[in-house]
């Protein structure tokens, strides 16, 4: 059976690439891999165990240990002990292994022919595995925003990190210098912003403009509330950031933070899809991760 991998990104100089690996299986158990199916092609060639251990680069007893693995996996003989041969201990092939051989460089050949296939039909690709990786991710906070570190603050202990969203908004957060250490931040470099909903205040944008309040939160997006969910006390407000770089009149950039408010507070502020709104959120409150 097939098991295709691909290789993991190591920098971003590196060009990714489709690749794969063949194995054989009996049940759960791996039967062969290109290893051992070269362990027996060797043995048809030298004729012996000690000559094909050899020209394979393993030990007398790893050879061995491999073929008796293949025998009992395969419920018949594949290999089996005769006298003479060309390396002094005689060693052939059974008729089943002979057939195992071929069929199995019919296998990789028609499996190289295919990742090859695949390779040239998938453009973008490293772009598109970065992608994955980013959609892929698993946490409890609800605002999952992506970016990239505009500039970083060092300071004794915290370090301030500005971090630019691809619509030109920008998110400041406080971390430790450990942890921009540790996490390899620097500028230019990829990272995403973790905020919980409820951590978020909402204040209603009635000049339209955006303009900050003159509140002591450091992070405050504007945007337009694209839902409004109620529930029995609280209900969950979403806003579509405006891209900075065009301002508010031009379409939103796609970027989307939800918060958790009282439905109060929804009634009071009279909150409503189509609404001018911004998210304010503390610097302290926002917790910065990357890709490992």
């Amino acid at each position: 059976m097939t098991e295709p991998s691909v290789d993991t990104q190591k920098r971003d100089t590196d060009a990714l690439a489709l690749d794969g690996a063949l194995w054989l299986r009996a049940g759960s158990e791996t039967l062969a891999g290109a290893t051992r199916i070269a362990l027996l092609a060797a043995i048809r060639e030298a004729g012996s165990i000690t000559g094909a251990a050899k020209a394979v680069g393993v030990s007398y007893k790893a050879a061995w240990e491999a073929v008796d693995a293949m025998n009992n996996l395969a419920g018949e003989a594949l290999v089996v002990r005769a006298a003479g041969g060309k390396g002094g201990g005689g060693t052939t092939l059974t008729p089943r292994a002979e057939r195992l051989i071929e069929t199995f460089y019919a296998i990789e050949r028609e499996h190289r022919g295919f990742m090859e296939r695949a390779s040239a039909a998938i453009e973008g690709f490293a772009g598109d595995w970065t992608l994955i990786g980013r959609i892929g991710m698993k946490t409890s906070a609800r605002n999952q925003l992506y970016g990239t570190i505009a500039s970083i603050k060092p300071g004794a202990v915290n370090d301030e990190v500005t971090l630019a969203l691809s619509g030109g908004q920008q998110i400041v957060a406080i971390i430790t210098h450990a942890s921009t250490e540790t996490l390899g931040f620097e500028p230019g470099a990829e990272a995403y912003a973790l905020i919980k909903a409820s951590w978020v205040l909402l204040a209603v944008d009635d000049s339209g403009t955006g303009a900050r309040l003159r509140i002591s939160a450091r992070n405050q997006l504007s945007g337009t509330i694209v839902t409004v969910t109620r529930g029995a006390v609280n209900a969950e407000v979403s806003l579509e950031l405006d891209d900075a770089a065009r301002g508010p009149a031009a379409a939103p950039s796609s970027n989307v933070v939800t918060a958790i408010v009282t439905n109060e507070s929804v009634d009071e502020l009279q909150l409503a899809t189509g609404k001018r709104a911004i998210a304010a959120f503390k610097a302290s409150s926002v917790i910065l991760g990357t890709r490992g």
